[in-house]
């Protein structure tokens, strides 16, 4: 990542999920990457990532976080800011496609009468809040002179000008609803610190647990490895300018319609 001089200090939102491990694992062959903070969920299914904290030592910090409740933003965040004063890239993978959850079961409405309200606004819990969240008790970690990236991925489908087929009502609704967030996140801490550049990121359809039940409609070509979506996503980031803070990106870099 060019764009960082060497010691940079990276926080990486969902690090036990594909894409979220990916950039950790990245990050931490990055020799410019002194530090990352990791959050994980779920102790029970983060035991890669402290594995990969046993080997990598005082450049993994591994904090536990569910980024839907803003306390425990706050708590990680204030753990952060023990070790450092200033963030380089906070990159946020948090997302859900579909839950399989015993109390309530979510998976892509195709149609009106499979609209559950419950349903709908835990999309928009997990799709759409942990972002604006995090851009709230961040601030003060990229209030230094050095530019700094606040990255989110999000999804092309959560594209309106781009919708074309309809469905998925809550997963791309809560993306669009994301995508705006980040829009206006952008506008404000382009006043308040002008060094951040703040994004969207569309990664493609990757191989994860979020894609593997609707792979079988995509294209081989089209179903990327997680370390060719971590790859192409960090590039991405590394060409990205000032002008740029508040745009809508694809994995290759081309910008996507809001």
């Amino acid at each position: 990542m060019p764009q960082f001089g060497s010691n940079a200090q990276v926080f990486v939102v969902g690090a036990t999920g594909g894409i979220g491990f990916g950039f950790v694992r990245h990050l931490l062959a990055d020799a410019n990457v002194g530090r990352v903070f990791a959050t994980y969920r779920d102790r029970d299914r983060a035991a890669e990532l402290f594995a990969l904290q046993a080997e990598a030592g005082d450049r993994l910090v591994c904090l536990a976080c569910d980024p839907t409740i803003e306390a425990n933003v706050v708590a990680a965040i204030e753990r952060i800011a023990e070790r450092t004063d200033r963030l380089h890239a906070i990159v946020n993978c948090v997302g859900m496609l579909h839950e399989d959850s015993p109390t309530l079961p979510v998976s892509p409405e195709k149609s009106l009468r499979h609209i559950d309200r419950d349903r709908l606004l835990r999309y928009f819990e997990v799709n759409s809040v942990p972002t604006v969240l995090l851009a709230k008790h961040v601030q003060n970690l990229l209030k230094h002179p050095e530019t700094s990236t606040f990255a989110t991925i999000s999804a092309k489908v959560g594209s309106i000008g781009d919708n074309r087929l309809g469905g998925w009502y809550g997963y791309r609704a809560s993306k669009a609803a994301l995508n705006m967030l980040v829009r206006n996140v952008a506008i404000e801490l382009g006043r308040t610190r002008p060094n951040a550049i703040v994004v969207a990121l569309h990664p493609g359809t990757t191989d994860t647990g979020l894609s593997q039940p609707f792979q079988s409609n995509v294209a081989p070509e089209k179903l990327f490895s997680i370390d060719r979506t971590v790859t192409q996503l960090l590039d991405a980031i590394a060409g990205l300018t000032k002008a740029d803070s508040g745009e809508f990106f694809s994995w290759d870099g081309t910008r996507l319609p809001w």
